[in-house]
């Protein structure tokens, strides 16, 4: 358990400030960091891991090639800003040149296709990835995007704060089109502006975004190109060098309007449009006037950074963003022992038997659907530290003094990694993401939970703490990360990952029953004024954490094996549970960026994420004596259970 704890608060009125409470009276949020917390602190330690790894590949200049080489000649020219500001915009002429040779919207559309395998972003987002109705093969898809603010909340609102940021980031855009030698750029700017506005108002909401079966619509190419006329899809897909067959269109009301806006819209105004994305997109990688512009923008007015992060900090996330698993390989050697991944197994296996417990004694669940559940807990893939298989990066060509040309080369590699895929088995090892990532995922589609080794450290493991604490802290992480097979949207995944309904019409009625109530719970919370949490945005990650701790606690008494938990520092094991539930959230964060969070974000803050789901549990009732006028009693038919 962590120090910081604050007696001076009940545990029953507020158990997040109580276990952080002195923490989160002493500690200022770093300048360089919108938000500071647990995550951050674990961050900060590999940041510290990854750049003795890169500064040591940098000194021993390893053949052309080699890891080491990669490694050492792409950090060494993120860090030459010399060389960078001697360069100015010079890296952005050739890109800009092919955009003012455009001369048609068809022009505009094979743009849109041959720059995704650049990194460049655009109204239209491309991947490849499962058939969510098929999960053994591979389909492109594509989805709404081309927005430099979160979301379109915020060209849509109308409150000061939003009409404030609407005006700081025409004048950022203007400012960047000037240091690219754009003429006009005020001008330019008002037709930046006008097209993602456009955009905007075309766009799905983030909640809306969620839904798995809504953004599931197959089209041929022939009939895609019939449904939003002023976008030819085999032009697009050409371009981008995706064969010409069936492809997934996540918001097709968006892909319509966009092709009516492609032809509508005058064609001065998507090329400054398309001008200004790839100048934003490349700034963190040119002249310090586009960094400092950057950030005085999106760090300082969007999320209220007060500083910008150390160079060496974001030449170590450049190079781990260019080659992140070079990296992680080096990571794995250094900081993660063995032993380490073989308790983390453990307690997986655990959390799963509990798991299992649980779907057994539901009483609003039939038992065919329970016997589907079972199926596809027993199916769940984990995947723990580091990947069997590492990537390849030998076909990335690093140059000490080309910046601009290796993020786009790491671009290049990596987009024709994704190509492959097709036609080709799912690879169910595959990781996407690295092992010095401080974060971890299901995915629906695979049916599998990933826990880098990151994550796998305090204060959400450790190997010296009590099980009460590791229970409460990695064991509701890993209950978490379960429960999102078994979420609103999880839930309507199979065990192989095909979408497809397996549960009784009453099951999802009294599923969507319990949902809903929570959904509710959430919405009432109020962060800042007047702004509350949106609880159907949020509602996949509090049933995963509400599920999650639910099943961590059960693990939790089920290994104590009948036994009553020692009292440590005045507190029982129940307590200590909790307490380390509630330090995991232990975080500060400032107002913009929280804002940020409210609009576009699928997790509630995390104060309410330690709070709102413990009011729920009748464990925590017993652990903490809560009763009828604490502040986080709720009677018991408004306790919210689901799995």
């Amino acid at each position: 358990m962590l120090p910081g704890y604050d007696r001076q608060v009940r545990p029953q009125d507020d158990l997040f400030t109580f276990a952080n409470g002195q923490w989160l009276r002493t500690t200022q949020i770093p300048a360089d960091r919108s938000r500071y917390g647990a995550f951050q602190m674990v961050d900060e330690q590999a940041q510290q891991h990854l750049r003795a790894i890169v500064e040591d590949s940098a000194a021993r200049h390893g053949t052309v090639g080699s890891p080491d080489q990669q490694i050492g000649d792409f950090y060494t020219s993120f860090m030459d800003t010399a060389r960078l500001d001697a360069l100015g915009a010079a890296p952005l002429k050739a890109s800009l040149a092919r955009i003012d040779a455009l001369a048609s919207p068809t022009d505009v559309v094979r743009y849109l296709g041959a720059s995704v395998a650049d990194g460049t972003s655009s109204p239209v987002a491309l991947s490849i990835d499962q058939d969510s109705r098929n999960a053994s093969a591979y389909i492109p898809g594509v989805s709404q995007n081309g927005l430099t603010l979160p979301n379109r909340d915020y060209y849509l609102k109308s409150e000061p704060q939003f009409v404030t940021i609407r005006d700081q980031l025409r004048a950022y855009t203007a400012r960047m089109l000037g240091l690219a030698g754009v003429a006009d750029p005020d001008a330019a700017a008002g037709q930046v502006i006008g097209v993602e506005n456009r955009l905007a108002q075309i766009q799905w909401t983030a909640a809306q975004d969620r839904d798995a079966t809504a953004t599931y619509n197959k089209f041929t190419v022939a009939d895609a190109t019939a449904r939003t006329p002023g976008l030819d899809w085999m032009t697009y897909l050409d371009a981008a060098g995706v064969p010409a067959g069936d492809f997934i269109i996540a918001e097709p009301s968006y892909f319509t309007a966009l092709g009516t806006a492609l032809t509508a819209v005058p064609l001065a105004d998507w090329k400054s449009y398309l001008k200004f994305r790839i100048i934003d997109d490349l700034s963190p990688y040119l002249s310090n006037d586009f960094v400092t512009a950057r950030f005085e923008f999106r760090g300082r007015d969007l999320a209220g950074q007060q500083e910008q992060r150390p160079r060496w900090k974001r030449g170590v996330t450049a190079v781990d963003d260019a080659m992140g698993d070079l990296l992680g390989q080096r990571y794995v050697q250094r900081y993660f022992p063995p032993d380490n991944k073989r308790r983390i197994d453990a307690l997986v296996t655990k959390l799963i038997d509990a798991y299992r417990s649980s779907i057994n004694g539901l009483d609003w669940m039939s038992d065919s659907t329970k016997a589907e559940a079972r199926d596809k807990l027993s199916k769940l893939n984990v995947k723990i530290g580091y990947p069997k298989k590492w990537k390849d990066y030998s076909k990335l060509r690093v140059a000490r003094d080309d910046l601009v040309g290796n993020e786009i080369r790491a671009s290049q590699v990596e987009y024709r990694r994704n190509l492959d895929r097709l036609g080709k088995p799912v690879d169910r090892d595959e990781w996407f993401t690295t092992p010095q990532t401080v974060n971890a995922y299901y995915q629906p589609t695979r049916n599998d939970i990933t826990f880098p080794a990151a994550i796998l450290q305090p204060p959400f493991f450790d190997v010296n703490a009590d099980d009460a604490v590791n229970y409460g802290g990695i064991g509701a992480v890993i209950g978490h990360e379960i429960s999102h097979a078994f979420d609103d949207q999880g839930r309507k995944f199979d065990g192989t990952g095909n979408l497809r309904d397996w549960w009784t019409p009453q099951d999802v009625q009294r599923f969507t029953a319990r949902a809903t109530a929570l959904a509710a719970q959430y919405s009432a919370y109020e962060p800042l004024p007047g702004e509350h949490i949106n609880g159907e945005l949020t509602l996949g990650e509090n049933i995963a954490d509400l599920s999650g701790l639910t099943v961590a606690m059960r693990a939790y008494q089920l290994s104590l094996g009948g036994r009553p938990a020692a009292v440590m520092d005045g507190f029982t094991g129940e307590q200590r549970f909790f307490l380390g539930w509630a330090q995991v959230w232990r975080g500060k964060i400032r107002d913009k960026e929280l804002r940020v969070e409210l609009l576009s974000d699928p997790h509630s803050p995390t104060e309410f994420r330690a709070d709102g789901v413990v009011s729920n549990l009748p464990e925590y009732y017993a652990a903490f004596g809560v009763k009828q006028g604490d502040k986080l009693f709720r009677l018991p038919d408004q306790r919210v259970k689901i799995w």
